[in-house]
Formats: structure tokens, sequence, C-alpha cells
């Protein structure tokens, strides 16, 4: 059996996804925006083991939801699932001056991936929309450029994908991967998608909990249970160590180093 943590497990695909590890068995803690939806979401997903709650656009909320994660002991796995959508249609700041996108699906789970008790395996859901993310990391909270919402999701996926290889060249100790779940009729999709809804969830649980060699996988990036290539830029050392250079000036958290830092040159072909 295996304990995990899921954020943004109140509904969608994370209580999906923790529906699922309770009927396979594993103990699961999830993770919901304030008391409130914490409440529905133990009520909604029978068997939980506990719920955590914090707004993961607040930096000081993130630091405190980690805190509150550690306090229950280690973890086998966590899941970083938590998002929000494409059609926000304005640059709406959070109390830390970011934008609402960046800071709920980009820094929120370096945040947590830094303070959180290291687990054996870290998960996070990208999207296919990370291939139009842009690559340059420049103006990461659109101070600057004009927004808007579709691309402003498309780099906090691409940046998700250089997390996940990032964790995962710096902890060789730790299985970390992205996965792409499709386009799918969820809240923040909208009715009109058209992806596989019973498909969607199953990667993450699988490559949380599954002993199948292929799960066993770290510094990958999945579509349904299958090998998929990304954005060739996610392989860039030069890029993953920028934005993880940015995400620390950002949050002033320091992602720890690994007993083994990989030191490998800089991949100067992007």
């Amino acid at each position: 059996m295996a304990r995990v943590f899921i954020t943004g497990s109140s509904d969608g695909l994370g209580r999906m996804a923790a529906q699922l590890l309770i009927e396979q068995g594993h103990a699961v803690v999830l993770h919901a925006r304030n008391e409130q939806r914490g409440r529905e979401a133990m009520a909604a997903v029978p068997g939980a083991e506990a719920v955590v709650t914090g707004d993961l656009a607040s930096i000081g909320q993130t630091r405190r939801l980690a805190e509150q994660v550690n306090a229950l002991g280690s973890f086998d796995a966590v899941i970083h699932n938590a998002g929000v959508g494409y059609r926000e249609p304005r640059r709406i700041a959070t109390e830390d001056g970011l934008s609402h996108v960046f800071a709920v699906n980009t820094l929120a789970p370096y945040i947590l991936t830094a303070l959180i008790r290291r687990p054996k395996r870290l998960v996070y859901v990208s999207s296919e929309l990370h291939r139009r993310g842009d690559a340059g990391l420049n103006d990461l909270i659109w101070e600057h450029r004009a927004w808007r919402g579709n691309q402003a999701y498309s780099d906090t996926k691409l940046h998700d994908v250089l997390l996940a290889f990032t964790v995962a060249r710096r902890w060789p100790d730790t299985l970390s991967n992205a996965l792409e779940p499709g386009w799918v009729a969820t809240k923040m999709s909208g009715p009109r998608a058209t992806g596989d809804l019973d498909a969607a969830h199953r990667t993450q649980v699988w490559l949380a909990v599954s002993d199948d060699a292929a799960a066993m996988a770290t510094g990958e990036y999945f579509y349904h249970m299958r090998l998929r290539k990304p954005n060739a830029i996610t392989q860039s050392l030069e890029r993953q160590d920028k934005l993880l250079a940015e995400c620390e000036r950002l949050s002033g958290v320091a992602l720890p180093v690994g007993d083994a830092l990989e030191q490998r040159p800089t991949n100067l072909l992007f």
C-alpha cells in the first residue's frame, strides 16, 4: 500500500485519481483551497485519510500547506495535479503581485516540491499545450506582456515539464515524471472537450504507485501510460536551471540539492 498526497483533489481529475487510488487500497490525503471545499472533498471521496487546505495562489498559504503535509508524516508519492485554466480573460494579480495562472500552475508545485519531505515519486500534470509554451522564460509573471490567457496557461504547462525533468536530474533517488491527461470535459476544460475522461486520471495514478517497469522511469513524459515525446526544449539544462532560478527568486524558497547532483554541461543546442 502506498501513501499519496494529491493537490487540487477536491474535484476534477484530482478527485478521480484519489478515488481510484483508494479503490486500489492506497492511502490518500486530499487538498482543497479552503476549509469549506475541504469538507466537501472528504464527503465526496469516502475513505480518504485526511484533507489539508491552502490557496496555491498565495506563497504564504502554499508554504503553510507544505507544513501541514509534513506534519502528517512521509508520503510515497506526491501528485501535483492542481491547476487553473486558460480562459482567464485578464491578468489576475495575486496577493504577492504574481499572475494567478503562474502562481498556481508553476510556483506552487515548485514550492511544494522544495518544502514537502521528499517522497519516492513525484508526478506533475502538464498538458499537450506545453508545446506552445514560451521557451524564453522571460516575464514569467506577465508584468510587461499583453495578457493572453491561453499563452499564459501553455507557458505554465511547459514549466511543469521543465520542473519534473529538473527534479529527476537533481534528485536521482526520486522518480519524477510529467504527463498530459488529454483535453477532457472537466470544469476547467468545459463540456466541449473531446478526450477520454475515463483514461485521463489513470496515468497519474499509475506513475504514483505502479510497479510496472514502464512506470518506474524518471525524467520522462507520458500520455495514457505510454511514453510521449515532449517539447524538445524541456531537455535543455539551461532552460531547466533558468526556471529554477526564477522560481527561487520569486518565492524565496530554494530547491534542496540532491545527494548526487548530476554535473553535466549545459545543453547548448537550445
